[in-house]
């Protein structure tokens, strides 16, 4: 069987997202070959700051395998996790972390504070950053130019 191409599926996350008007982060959480949860930021649309793509698929993927802790799951995002994100990775002892573009502004796992990293992080993901890094920045660059353009 051949393995999904879970970061494509992140990136169309992030593509229907941007078409909602929000910011482009998609992320998908998989288990071997199964995505587990899917989605991307609603942030506007749930009028919630913390409904980052991240955030959405742990609650899903918690709430369908009545877990708190996602252990052997491995999660792709299209964006360097935040802290906040970065702490709910943790918590929930998810495996492993893909991720696109890098995040200098609020980046949190090469940038930033480098939640990983840090002696209080209980748990810190293998970390692979820069998968389809151009692709999705190019989502995030082009989403932000066509905000400013009058």
């Amino acid at each position: 069987m051949k393995r999904p191409d879970f970061m494509a599926l992140a990136l169309a996350e992030a593509k229907a997202a941007a078409d909602r008007g929000e910011v482009p982060v998609g992320a998908v959480l998989a288990n071997g070959h199964a995505v587990v949860a899917s989605a991307g930021n609603r942030t506007r649309e749930l009028n919630d700051p913390t409904a980052h793509a991240e955030m959405l698929v742990i609650r899903e993927a918690s709430k369908k395998l009545s877990s708190e802790r996602l252990t052997g799951l491995d999660l792709y995002v299209t964006l360097e996790p935040c802290t906040m994100c970065a702490g709910a990775i943790s918590f929930s002892r998810i495996r492993r972390l893909y991720y696109g573009a890098a995040d200098e502004k609020g980046g949190a796992v090469v940038n930033g504070v480098r939640f990983f990293t840090s002696p209080t992080c209980h748990h810190a993901p293998d970390i692979y950053p820069g998968i389809a890094e151009c692709d999705a920045a190019a989502l995030l660059k082009d989403f932000f130019q066509a905000r400013r353009e009058p």
